[in-house]
C-alpha cells in the first residue's frame, strides 16, 4: 500500500522510522511531506520520497495519514480535498481531539476515515496505538490500516468516544512513565548510584515490569504482591510513595491531560 505521512513533525516521524525498520513497508513507496524539509533529511538513507507538496503526496498514496496539529488541520484538508478520491483513499488522522465527524466536513463525506493514535515509541517498533472508525463503512480502511499500525507496535481499536481518553493514557502517558523512570534513577542517584548506572537500572526494572504484565495477563497487584513481604523494604517503600501521593498524582496528569485534548480543536471551530 502507498503511504503518505502529511505534516511529518515528531510524531509522524516516528511512525516513519518504525516504517523503514520493520521490513513490512515498501519505503519506495513511502512519502514524507513538511513545509520545513531540514529535520527530514536523516530518511535520505532510505528511498522514502520527501517533499512539502501534500496534494501531490495525496494522488501519489493510497493511505493518507494526517499527522499534523489540531491548528494546522483544516487547512491541509482544504488542501488535499479536492484530490482525495473515495475509489483509492482511506485517510488516517493522527490529530489530537478531532472527531470523524469533523473531518468529514471538509472533505467528500463517501472517504474512509480512520482515527488512529499512536505514541513515539512507534521509532522503534513499540507503540500503543489505539483506532476507531465512525460507521461500518470505515471497516475495510479499519482493517487496513490496524495491519499497518500492527508493524510498529501492538494495537487496539476502541469506540470513537474513548480516543481522547486514549490519548491522555496512551500517548501523553509515554512521558508520564519516562518520569517515573527519571525519578527513580534520582532516587537511585541519591543512594549511590552514578547517573548513567541509575538510569539503566531504572529503565530496565520498568521494561521488566512492562513485561510482566504484557506476557501473563496478570493484575500489576498480583505481581507487586510477589515482592512485597511484611514488615519489608517494599512496602516500605511503597507506602511512602503512596503518602507522598503517587497514584493520586498519577491519576490527575492522566484526567488533565485528557480534559485538555478534548479543547485542542473545540477552541478552534
Amino acid at each position: 500500500m502507498k503511504i503518505a505521512i502529511l505534516g511529518c513533525g515528531n510524531i509522524g516521524s516516528s511512525i516513519a522510522h518504525g516504517f523503514a525498520d520493520c521490513d513490512k513497508v515498501n519505503l519506495k513507496e513511502l512519502t514524507l511531506t513538511r513545509r520545513q524539509l531540514d529535520p527530514l533529511k536523516e530518511f535520505n538513507q532510505w528511498d522514502i520520497s520527501i517533499h512539502s507538496d501534500n496534494k501531490k503526496a495525496t494522488k501519489k498514496s493510497e493511505c493518507i495519514i494526517m499527522a499534523v496539529g489540531p491548528q494546522q488541520m483544516v487547512e491541509l484538508l482544504k488542501e488535499i480535498s479536492g484530490v482525495l478520491d473515495p475509489k483509492k483513499h482511506i485517510l488516517v488522522s493522527v490529530v489530537t481531539g478531532v472527531r470523524i465527524d469533523q473531518i468529514r466536513k471538509y472533505i467528500n463525506p463517501k472517504v474512509q476515515v480512520v482515527r488512529v493514535m499512536p505514541n513515539t515509541a512507534a521509532a522503534i517498533m513499540e507503540s500503543m496505538t489505539t483506532l476507531s472508525v465512525e460507521s461500518d463503512s470505515d471497516q475495510a480502511g479499519l482493517n487496513k490500516v490496524k495491519q499497518l499500525f500492527n508493524y510498529i507496535g501492538k494495537t487496539l481499536v476502541i469506540p470513537e468516544e474513548l480516543m481522547v481518553p486514549a490519548t491522555a493514557l496512551g500517548a501523553s502517558g509515554l512521558a508520564f512513565f519516562l518520569r517515573a523512570i527519571r525519578a527513580a534513577s534520582q532516587g537511585g542517584t541519591e543512594i549511590g548510584f552514578h547517573a548513567e548506572d541509575s538510569i539503566l537500572i531504572a529503565a530496565q526494572t520498568a521494561k521488566g515490569a512492562a513485561s510482566l504484565l504484557l506476557d501473563s495477563d496478570h493484575h500489576p497487584e498480583s505481581e507487586v504482591d510477589k515482592v512485597t513481604t511484611p514488615r519489608g523494604i517494599t512496602i516500605s517503600g511503597l507506602n511512602q510513595m503512596e503518602h507522598g501521593g503517587f497514584s493520586s498524582a498519577m491519576i490527575k496528569g492522566i484526567v488533565t491531560s485528557a480534559e485538555k485534548a478534548e479543547q485542542l480543536f473545540k477552541d478552534k471551530e
